[in-house]
């Protein structure tokens, strides 16, 4: 059984020392979404928000959330981002906005929480944006799709449901 890193011998928290890893690239692919009423899908997709373009301000609070992870999840490692995306792809049929992100870096350490730091964040920003309208909207599920690098390699999730989750809403070179 696997043991959680992020503990010592006496099973206090601490930071895991990854002075010895190696630097690779690595990269993470995170999503969540945003259900809401149609009233409120009708104004964010005509943009007539009272706030605003909901979804401007979605994708920069998701970009600078990822930046700001290591401040926000006390064992995260502050990291050197190289790229941070996010995209969002509207689903008139149910009334959701799905959220994706990507980050990317050459590092010691993945990227996952900052993926994931990202996407939350993002459809958080949806919720404040358009909350006068639906207070009723629903997030989630976030979770990661996939990421890649380090000694563990390319990890995708199991299941058929996992595997179709937001597959085509990032688009990265």
């Amino acid at each position: 059984m696997s043991q959680l890193t992020h503990l010592n011998a006496r099973g206090e928290a601490n930071m895991v020392d990854v002075t010895d890893k190696a630097v690779t690239g690595r990269s993470a692919r995170a999503a969540s979404s945003v259900r809401m009423s149609a009233e409120a899908f009708e104004l964010l997709l005509e943009g007539s928000n009272r706030k605003g373009d909901a979804l401007a301000v979605a994708r920069i609070a998701g970009i600078q959330a990822a930046k700001k992870t290591a401040d926000l999840i006390p064992l995260c490692h502050p990291l050197a981002l190289t790229r941070v995306e996010v995209n969002f792809a509207l689903r008139p049929g149910d009334n959701t906005v799905q959220v994706s992100s990507y980050c990317r870096l050459a590092g010691r350490t993945g990227v996952e929480m900052e993926a994931l730091t990202a996407a939350a964040v993002a459809a958080l920003t949806i919720y404040d944006m358009c909350k006068a309208v639906d207070p009723a909207m629903v997030i989630g599920p976030t979770r990661l799709l996939e990421k890649s690098g380090g000694k563990r390699g390319h990890w995708l999730p199991q299941t058929s449901r996992d595997k179709t989750f937001g597959q085509q809403e990032v688009q990265h070179d």
